[in-house]
């Protein structure tokens, strides 16, 4: 696709939960410095992936390699909690888990807590104030204080996490992921519950966060708006298999695609809606019609 090597390359990934085939014989990859995205209807597959990808269920097959820093790391082997700071993943999640109590700044210093762990020799450095500790510490705030700035979260740096309107809590579980150094930033529906001015202004923050500072970024989204705006690459599942992979336009024009989000009936009159649909970041389409085939409640979209 880039004629770089992948940073992350999923090879026939399949998970089982007894008779249920949740992810069937899945295979993409995820290039380095790209944005790439992962669509498709609800029941699709997209949330297990990521939950394979970090660790908390293990495939029952397939092959999922991480290219870090000229190591190769396959991630199916690792211990899930090793997966953050080993292979340089990293994950927010659809509904938000903010350590609500602790203040926004505590919340990013919480997670280098690997890093101020080592540092303090596992406490009796911290305890005595050693130097080392003491350097370490200086440098996980100063990390923290540069992600608060990049998410427009500096003023509120005191303020407890729980008290931030929706959006901002949104932004902080971006900033506390960035703050464990990661090659692949994992986001599983950042924009769900957001505006559309706040997504706008997620799309612009997770531009700059691949130009500015190089980090991919795997991403799971029911918004078009984002999905078509900020991609490089584009997956497509349905019922846990692939059904497209490509650049945005190729998909959004893909007849597969229509038929996964509208049905067969659909399809054969109201392409072009659906295209435009896709292409505009207009749920309501897809969601409506969806909506009037399986009655009150039915979305278009999700995990």
């Amino acid at each position: 696709m880039t004629g770089q090597a992948p940073l992350l390359a999923v090879e026939h990934l399949t998970m089982r939960f007894g008779g249920l085939l949740a992810v069937d014989d899945l295979s993409f990859t995820a290039y380095p410095g790209e944005i790439t995205a992962i669509i498709g209807p609800n029941g699709a597959g997209k949330t297990t992936v990521f939950n394979c990808l970090t660790g908390f269920y293990r495939p029952s097959a397939g092959r999922l390699a991480m290219h870090v820093e000229g190591r190769l790391l396959l991630l199916e082997r690792i211990d899930g909690f090793k997966i953050a700071s080993q292979a340089g993943v990293a994950r927010t999640f659809q509904n938000i888990r903010l350590f609500a109590g602790m203040t926004v700044l505590e919340n990013l210093i919480v997670a280098q807590h690997n890093l101020l762990m080592a540092a303090s020799g596992f406490s009796i450095a911290g305890l005595l104030g050693l130097p080392g500790y003491r350097a370490a510490e200086r440098a996980a705030i100063e990390r923290a204080r540069h992600w608060l700035d990049k998410v427009g979260l500096t003023e509120r740096a005191d303020r407890a996490a729980g008290t931030l309107p929706y959006g901002a809590q949104r932004r902080l579980e971006i900033a506390r992921a960035l703050c464990t150094r990661p090659a692949l930033l994992c986001l599983d529906e950042p924009a769900a519950g957001l505006n559309p001015r706040e997504s706008a202004e997620l799309n612009e923050l997770l531009l700059a966060i691949r130009a500015e500072e190089g980090i991919a970024i795997l991403l799971i989204e029911h918004d078009m708006s984002v999905v078509m705006g900020i991609s490089d690459h584009v997956i497509v599942l349905d019922y846990g298999r692939k059904i497209a992979d490509g650049t945005p336009a190729e998909v959004r024009a893909d007849p597969n695609v229509i038929k996964a989000y509208l049905g067969a009936e659909e399809t054969e009159t109201l392409p072009e809606a659906i295209a435009a649909d896709l292409a505009l970041g207009a749920e309501p389409l897809s969601a409506r019609l969806r909506g009037e085939r399986e009655g009150p409640g039915a979305t278009a979209m999700g995990g």
